[in-house]
């Protein structure tokens, strides 16, 4: 049934399109026929990313929308020339997530600011979207709404991973902080909600929860957390696409609710 995961001819909309992981999910809603909306504050990053991917697969195949997600007028403003050019999304993945200046902060000296901006975006830039694209859903009575999770939403970081790892592109020393797994964990509350609320009027919703995912931690970090996962290794990013383009597509039409978590079976010890 090949088919049934076509997103031909659909408008699929990825926040945080971008980013490390976000320039992936694009590209592999893209290839499964979709126009594709990226939204991102990067500006060479989106503008690069739809470049490339009309350039292989066709002038409509993708457009950046800039968009500050932790500013409610820019993104009602945003929302409205999305909507102007491309009428109701098919797709809509939440995946923008953030990381304040003191992101690593200990939970004893973490300031309320840094709590506030993480989830304003983690979370609260969700509700947003939801809020201006779910009408447009909901008055097609179809849509579906994908939710990117982690696993730090579901189970609590083993710290002994973090001794003696290091990320150079986040400036050092990493951990998992306790704003990240609240967040994280609001994404399951959320998605579960919409489920329950748009799911009698076509609109699915669900989580898609990487695990760990390899994009330039050091060794330490790599061997620590690998030793963790049934599969001994870490994940790679584009091991994130058939999950991504199950729940987007057809494929998944009677899947609404769930969490799908893609993590090498961390979650099953």
């Amino acid at each position: 049934m090949p088919e049934a995961f076509s997103l031909a001819g659909k408008v699929a909309l990825v926040t945080g399109g971008a980013g490390i992981l976000g320039q992936h999910h694009a590209r592999t809603f893209a290839r499964a026929g979709a126009r594709v909306v990226i939204a991102d504050l990067e500006q060479s990053g989106g503008e690069a990313l739809a470049a490339e991917l009309c350039a292989e697969l066709g002038a409509e195949a993708a457009a950046w929308f800039p968009v500050d997600l932790a500013n409610e007028e820019d993104t009602a403003a945003w929302a409205g020339r999305v909507l102007e050019r491309y009428g109701a999304l098919d797709v809509l993945l939440n995946n923008a997530a953030t990381k304040s200046p003191n992101f690593f902060a200990p939970i004893e000296s973490f300031p309320l600011s840094d709590w506030e901006a993480v989830l304003r975006v983690n979370v609260t830039a969700m509700f947003l979207t939801v809020r201006h694209f779910g009408p447009g859903m909901l008055a097609r009575g179809s849509g579906s709404i994908i939710n990117v999770s982690s696993i730090y939403g579901m189970v609590g970081p083993d710290q002994r991973i973090y001794e003696g790892s290091y990320y150079e592109a986040m400036g050092g020393e990493i951990n998992t902080p306790l704003v990240y797994s609240v967040s994280k964990g609001a994404v399951l509350a959320l998605t579960r909600h919409l489920a329950t609320t748009w799911g009698p009027q076509g609109v699915r919703t669900n989580t898609l929860t990487p695990g760990g995912v390899s994009s330039g931690q050091n060794s330490t970090f790599a061997e620590k957390y690998s030793a963790r996962v049934p599969l001994g290794r870490m994940g790679k990013a584009d091991e994130l696409a058939g999950a991504l383009l199950f729940l987007a597509s057809d494929a998944s039409s009677y899947v609404n609710g769930q969490n799908l978590v893609v993590d090498g079976g961390l979650t099953a010890w």
